[in-house]
């Protein structure tokens, strides 16, 4: 009997640049989003079109909603951007 695997996670830059900016009290509910979607990836709702495999997932950040997209296999979960709806799907496509 083996114990659950370990899911890696990978940060794209676009994602990396927006993380350090983020204010310490924005920290905890971003934090919390990761480790949502790292144990349960079938959260977030699933994009089509151009997007399609990218899931993004809504979380409350300090009295805004900010969206979480990442891509996800069974072992691995990759984030690849952070940030608030203005904008966020033309950045995501860049």
């Amino acid at each position: 009997m083996t114990g659950p695997t370990k899911v890696q996670v990978f940060q794209k830059p676009a994602f990396k640049r927006v993380y350090k900016k983020l204010h310490r009290n924005q920290l905890k509910a971003v934090n919390k989003a990761i480790q949502m979607v790292v144990e349960s990836p079938e959260l977030g709702a699933e994009k089509k079109g151009d997007l399609t495999g990218v899931y993004v997932y809504k979380f409350d950040c300090v009295n805004q909603q900010y969206l979480l997209a990442y891509e996800w296999d069974e072992d691995s979960r990759t984030l690849l951007l952070l940030g608030v709806h203005e904008n966020f799907y033309r950045r995501l496509k860049d």
